[in-house]
Formats: structure tokens, sequence, C-alpha cells
């Protein structure tokens, strides 16, 4: 597929913010619990430079371009030793980076539901906030595939009893690996689990949000 600037130009400051807002989340949330160290180096920031990941940023430029986009940025430190229940803290600390996207998503329907239409510069903003909404939810959804390292596999070792938890813990080293083997593999042999997992929960808060907004 050739590359499409116009897509580029239309859904990269909403990939942008929409990571930079996750990865704020997670500081925002670790030094509430107690933990100091992302604020310390800076990342406490709604700063993207402070967080984006050269070739995690290079690869989001290039798939953009091409239609779709995945990249990634970098993963905010947390030293669970300022944390009170480091367990349980290390779970709120993961929920905040997608419920951040889930609230962004939510306030750009509101944005969307109230934008009027007409004219080149309305339609091309109303486009942006589509692709920030999509995004925000692709986004929140796939982080939380239980599969590390991504957010779902630390909500879930926080809800795992402690001895499950510490055996589910000792897939982190292969974690990797199984999510691109995952993506490879649903992607070759046309699975779709992915899209599920993202597509059904996504188009529910869709429907949700739009009639939250639509009762006013």
């Amino acid at each position: 597929m050739p590359f499409d600037f116009t897509i580029l130009f239309i859904a990269m400051p909403a990939i942008l913010f929409a990571l930079t807002f996750h990865e704020y989340a997670h500081a925002w949330a670790a030094w509430k619990l107690g933990d100091p160290t992302a604020r310390s180096m800076g990342r406490l920031s709604l700063n993207p430079l402070v967080h984006l990941d050269p070739a995690g940023t290079i690869m989001l430029v290039i798939t953009v371009m091409s239609g779709f986009g995945i990249g990634w940025a970098k993963p905010v430190p947390v030293d669970p030793r300022y944390l009170r229940n480091p367990r349980k803290d290390m779970l709120w600390i993961a929920l905040a980076g997608p419920v951040s996207n889930i609230i962004l998503a939510f306030i750009l329907v509101g944005v969307f539901t109230h934008m009027p239409s007409g004219g080149a510069l309305t339609d091309t903003l109303r486009q942006m906030v589509r692709y920030g909404i999509v995004i925000n939810l692709a986004l929140a959804f796939f982080n939380m595939l239980p599969i590390p390292p991504l957010d779902g596999s630390r909500v879930l070792k926080g809800l795992l009893p402690a001895q499950q938890a510490q055996r589910y813990g000792q897939l982190e080293m292969y974690g990797p690996i199984l999510l691109i083997g995952l993506i490879v593999a649903d992607q070759m042999l046309r699975l779709g689990i992915i899209r599920t997992w993202i597509m059904v929960p996504a188009q529910i808060s869709l429907r949700v949000m739009s009639e939250i907004y639509g009762s006013f």
C-alpha cells in the first residue's frame, strides 16, 4: 500500500498525544502512589519528546503513512520499593494508561458531537477528532491484552492470588516474543483475535459515550 501523507497529517497528532497522555498517566499514578522515579526523570510531563522511543516513533510514522498505526513509547520507570502495596499499586499504575485513553476518547466524542460540519477546514478537524477517538480506544484496549509487557498483564498479575501471580510473572521474559508471535499469527492466519479484542469493547464504549452525550 502506498504511503498516504494525508493520513499521516491527520492521524499523527492524535497518535502522539494518545501515547504521551498514556505514559503521563502511568507516571502520575506512580507519583501519587509514592514512587518519585518517573517524576525525577522528567517523565511526569505532557511533552511528547520525553516519552517517545526513537524506533517506536519511526515505526509509527511508517505504518501510519501506510494506512494503519503501530508504535510505542518509552515505558515509564517504576520502583516498587517506594510503593506501600507493590502488587496492588502496580495494578493501578498499569490501569492508569488505558483509563486515560478512554477518558480522552470520551472527551473527544463530546467534541465531535458538538462540532459543526461543512467547509474544508471544519471537515479536516472533524476527521482529526474522529481519528483521536478511534486511536485512543484502540490503544486502551490493545494495551489490556494480558501479555507482557502490555498493561493488561500487570493488571492481571495484581488480581491473581500471590502464588499464581508469581508463576504468571515468569512469563515476562517471554512476553515480547509471545506478543509478536500473536500479532504475526493473527495477521497471517487471519484469526481476528486482536481485532475482536479491541473492536468489541471499543464499539460498546463508543455506543455508551454517544448515548451519554445524546441524553443532554
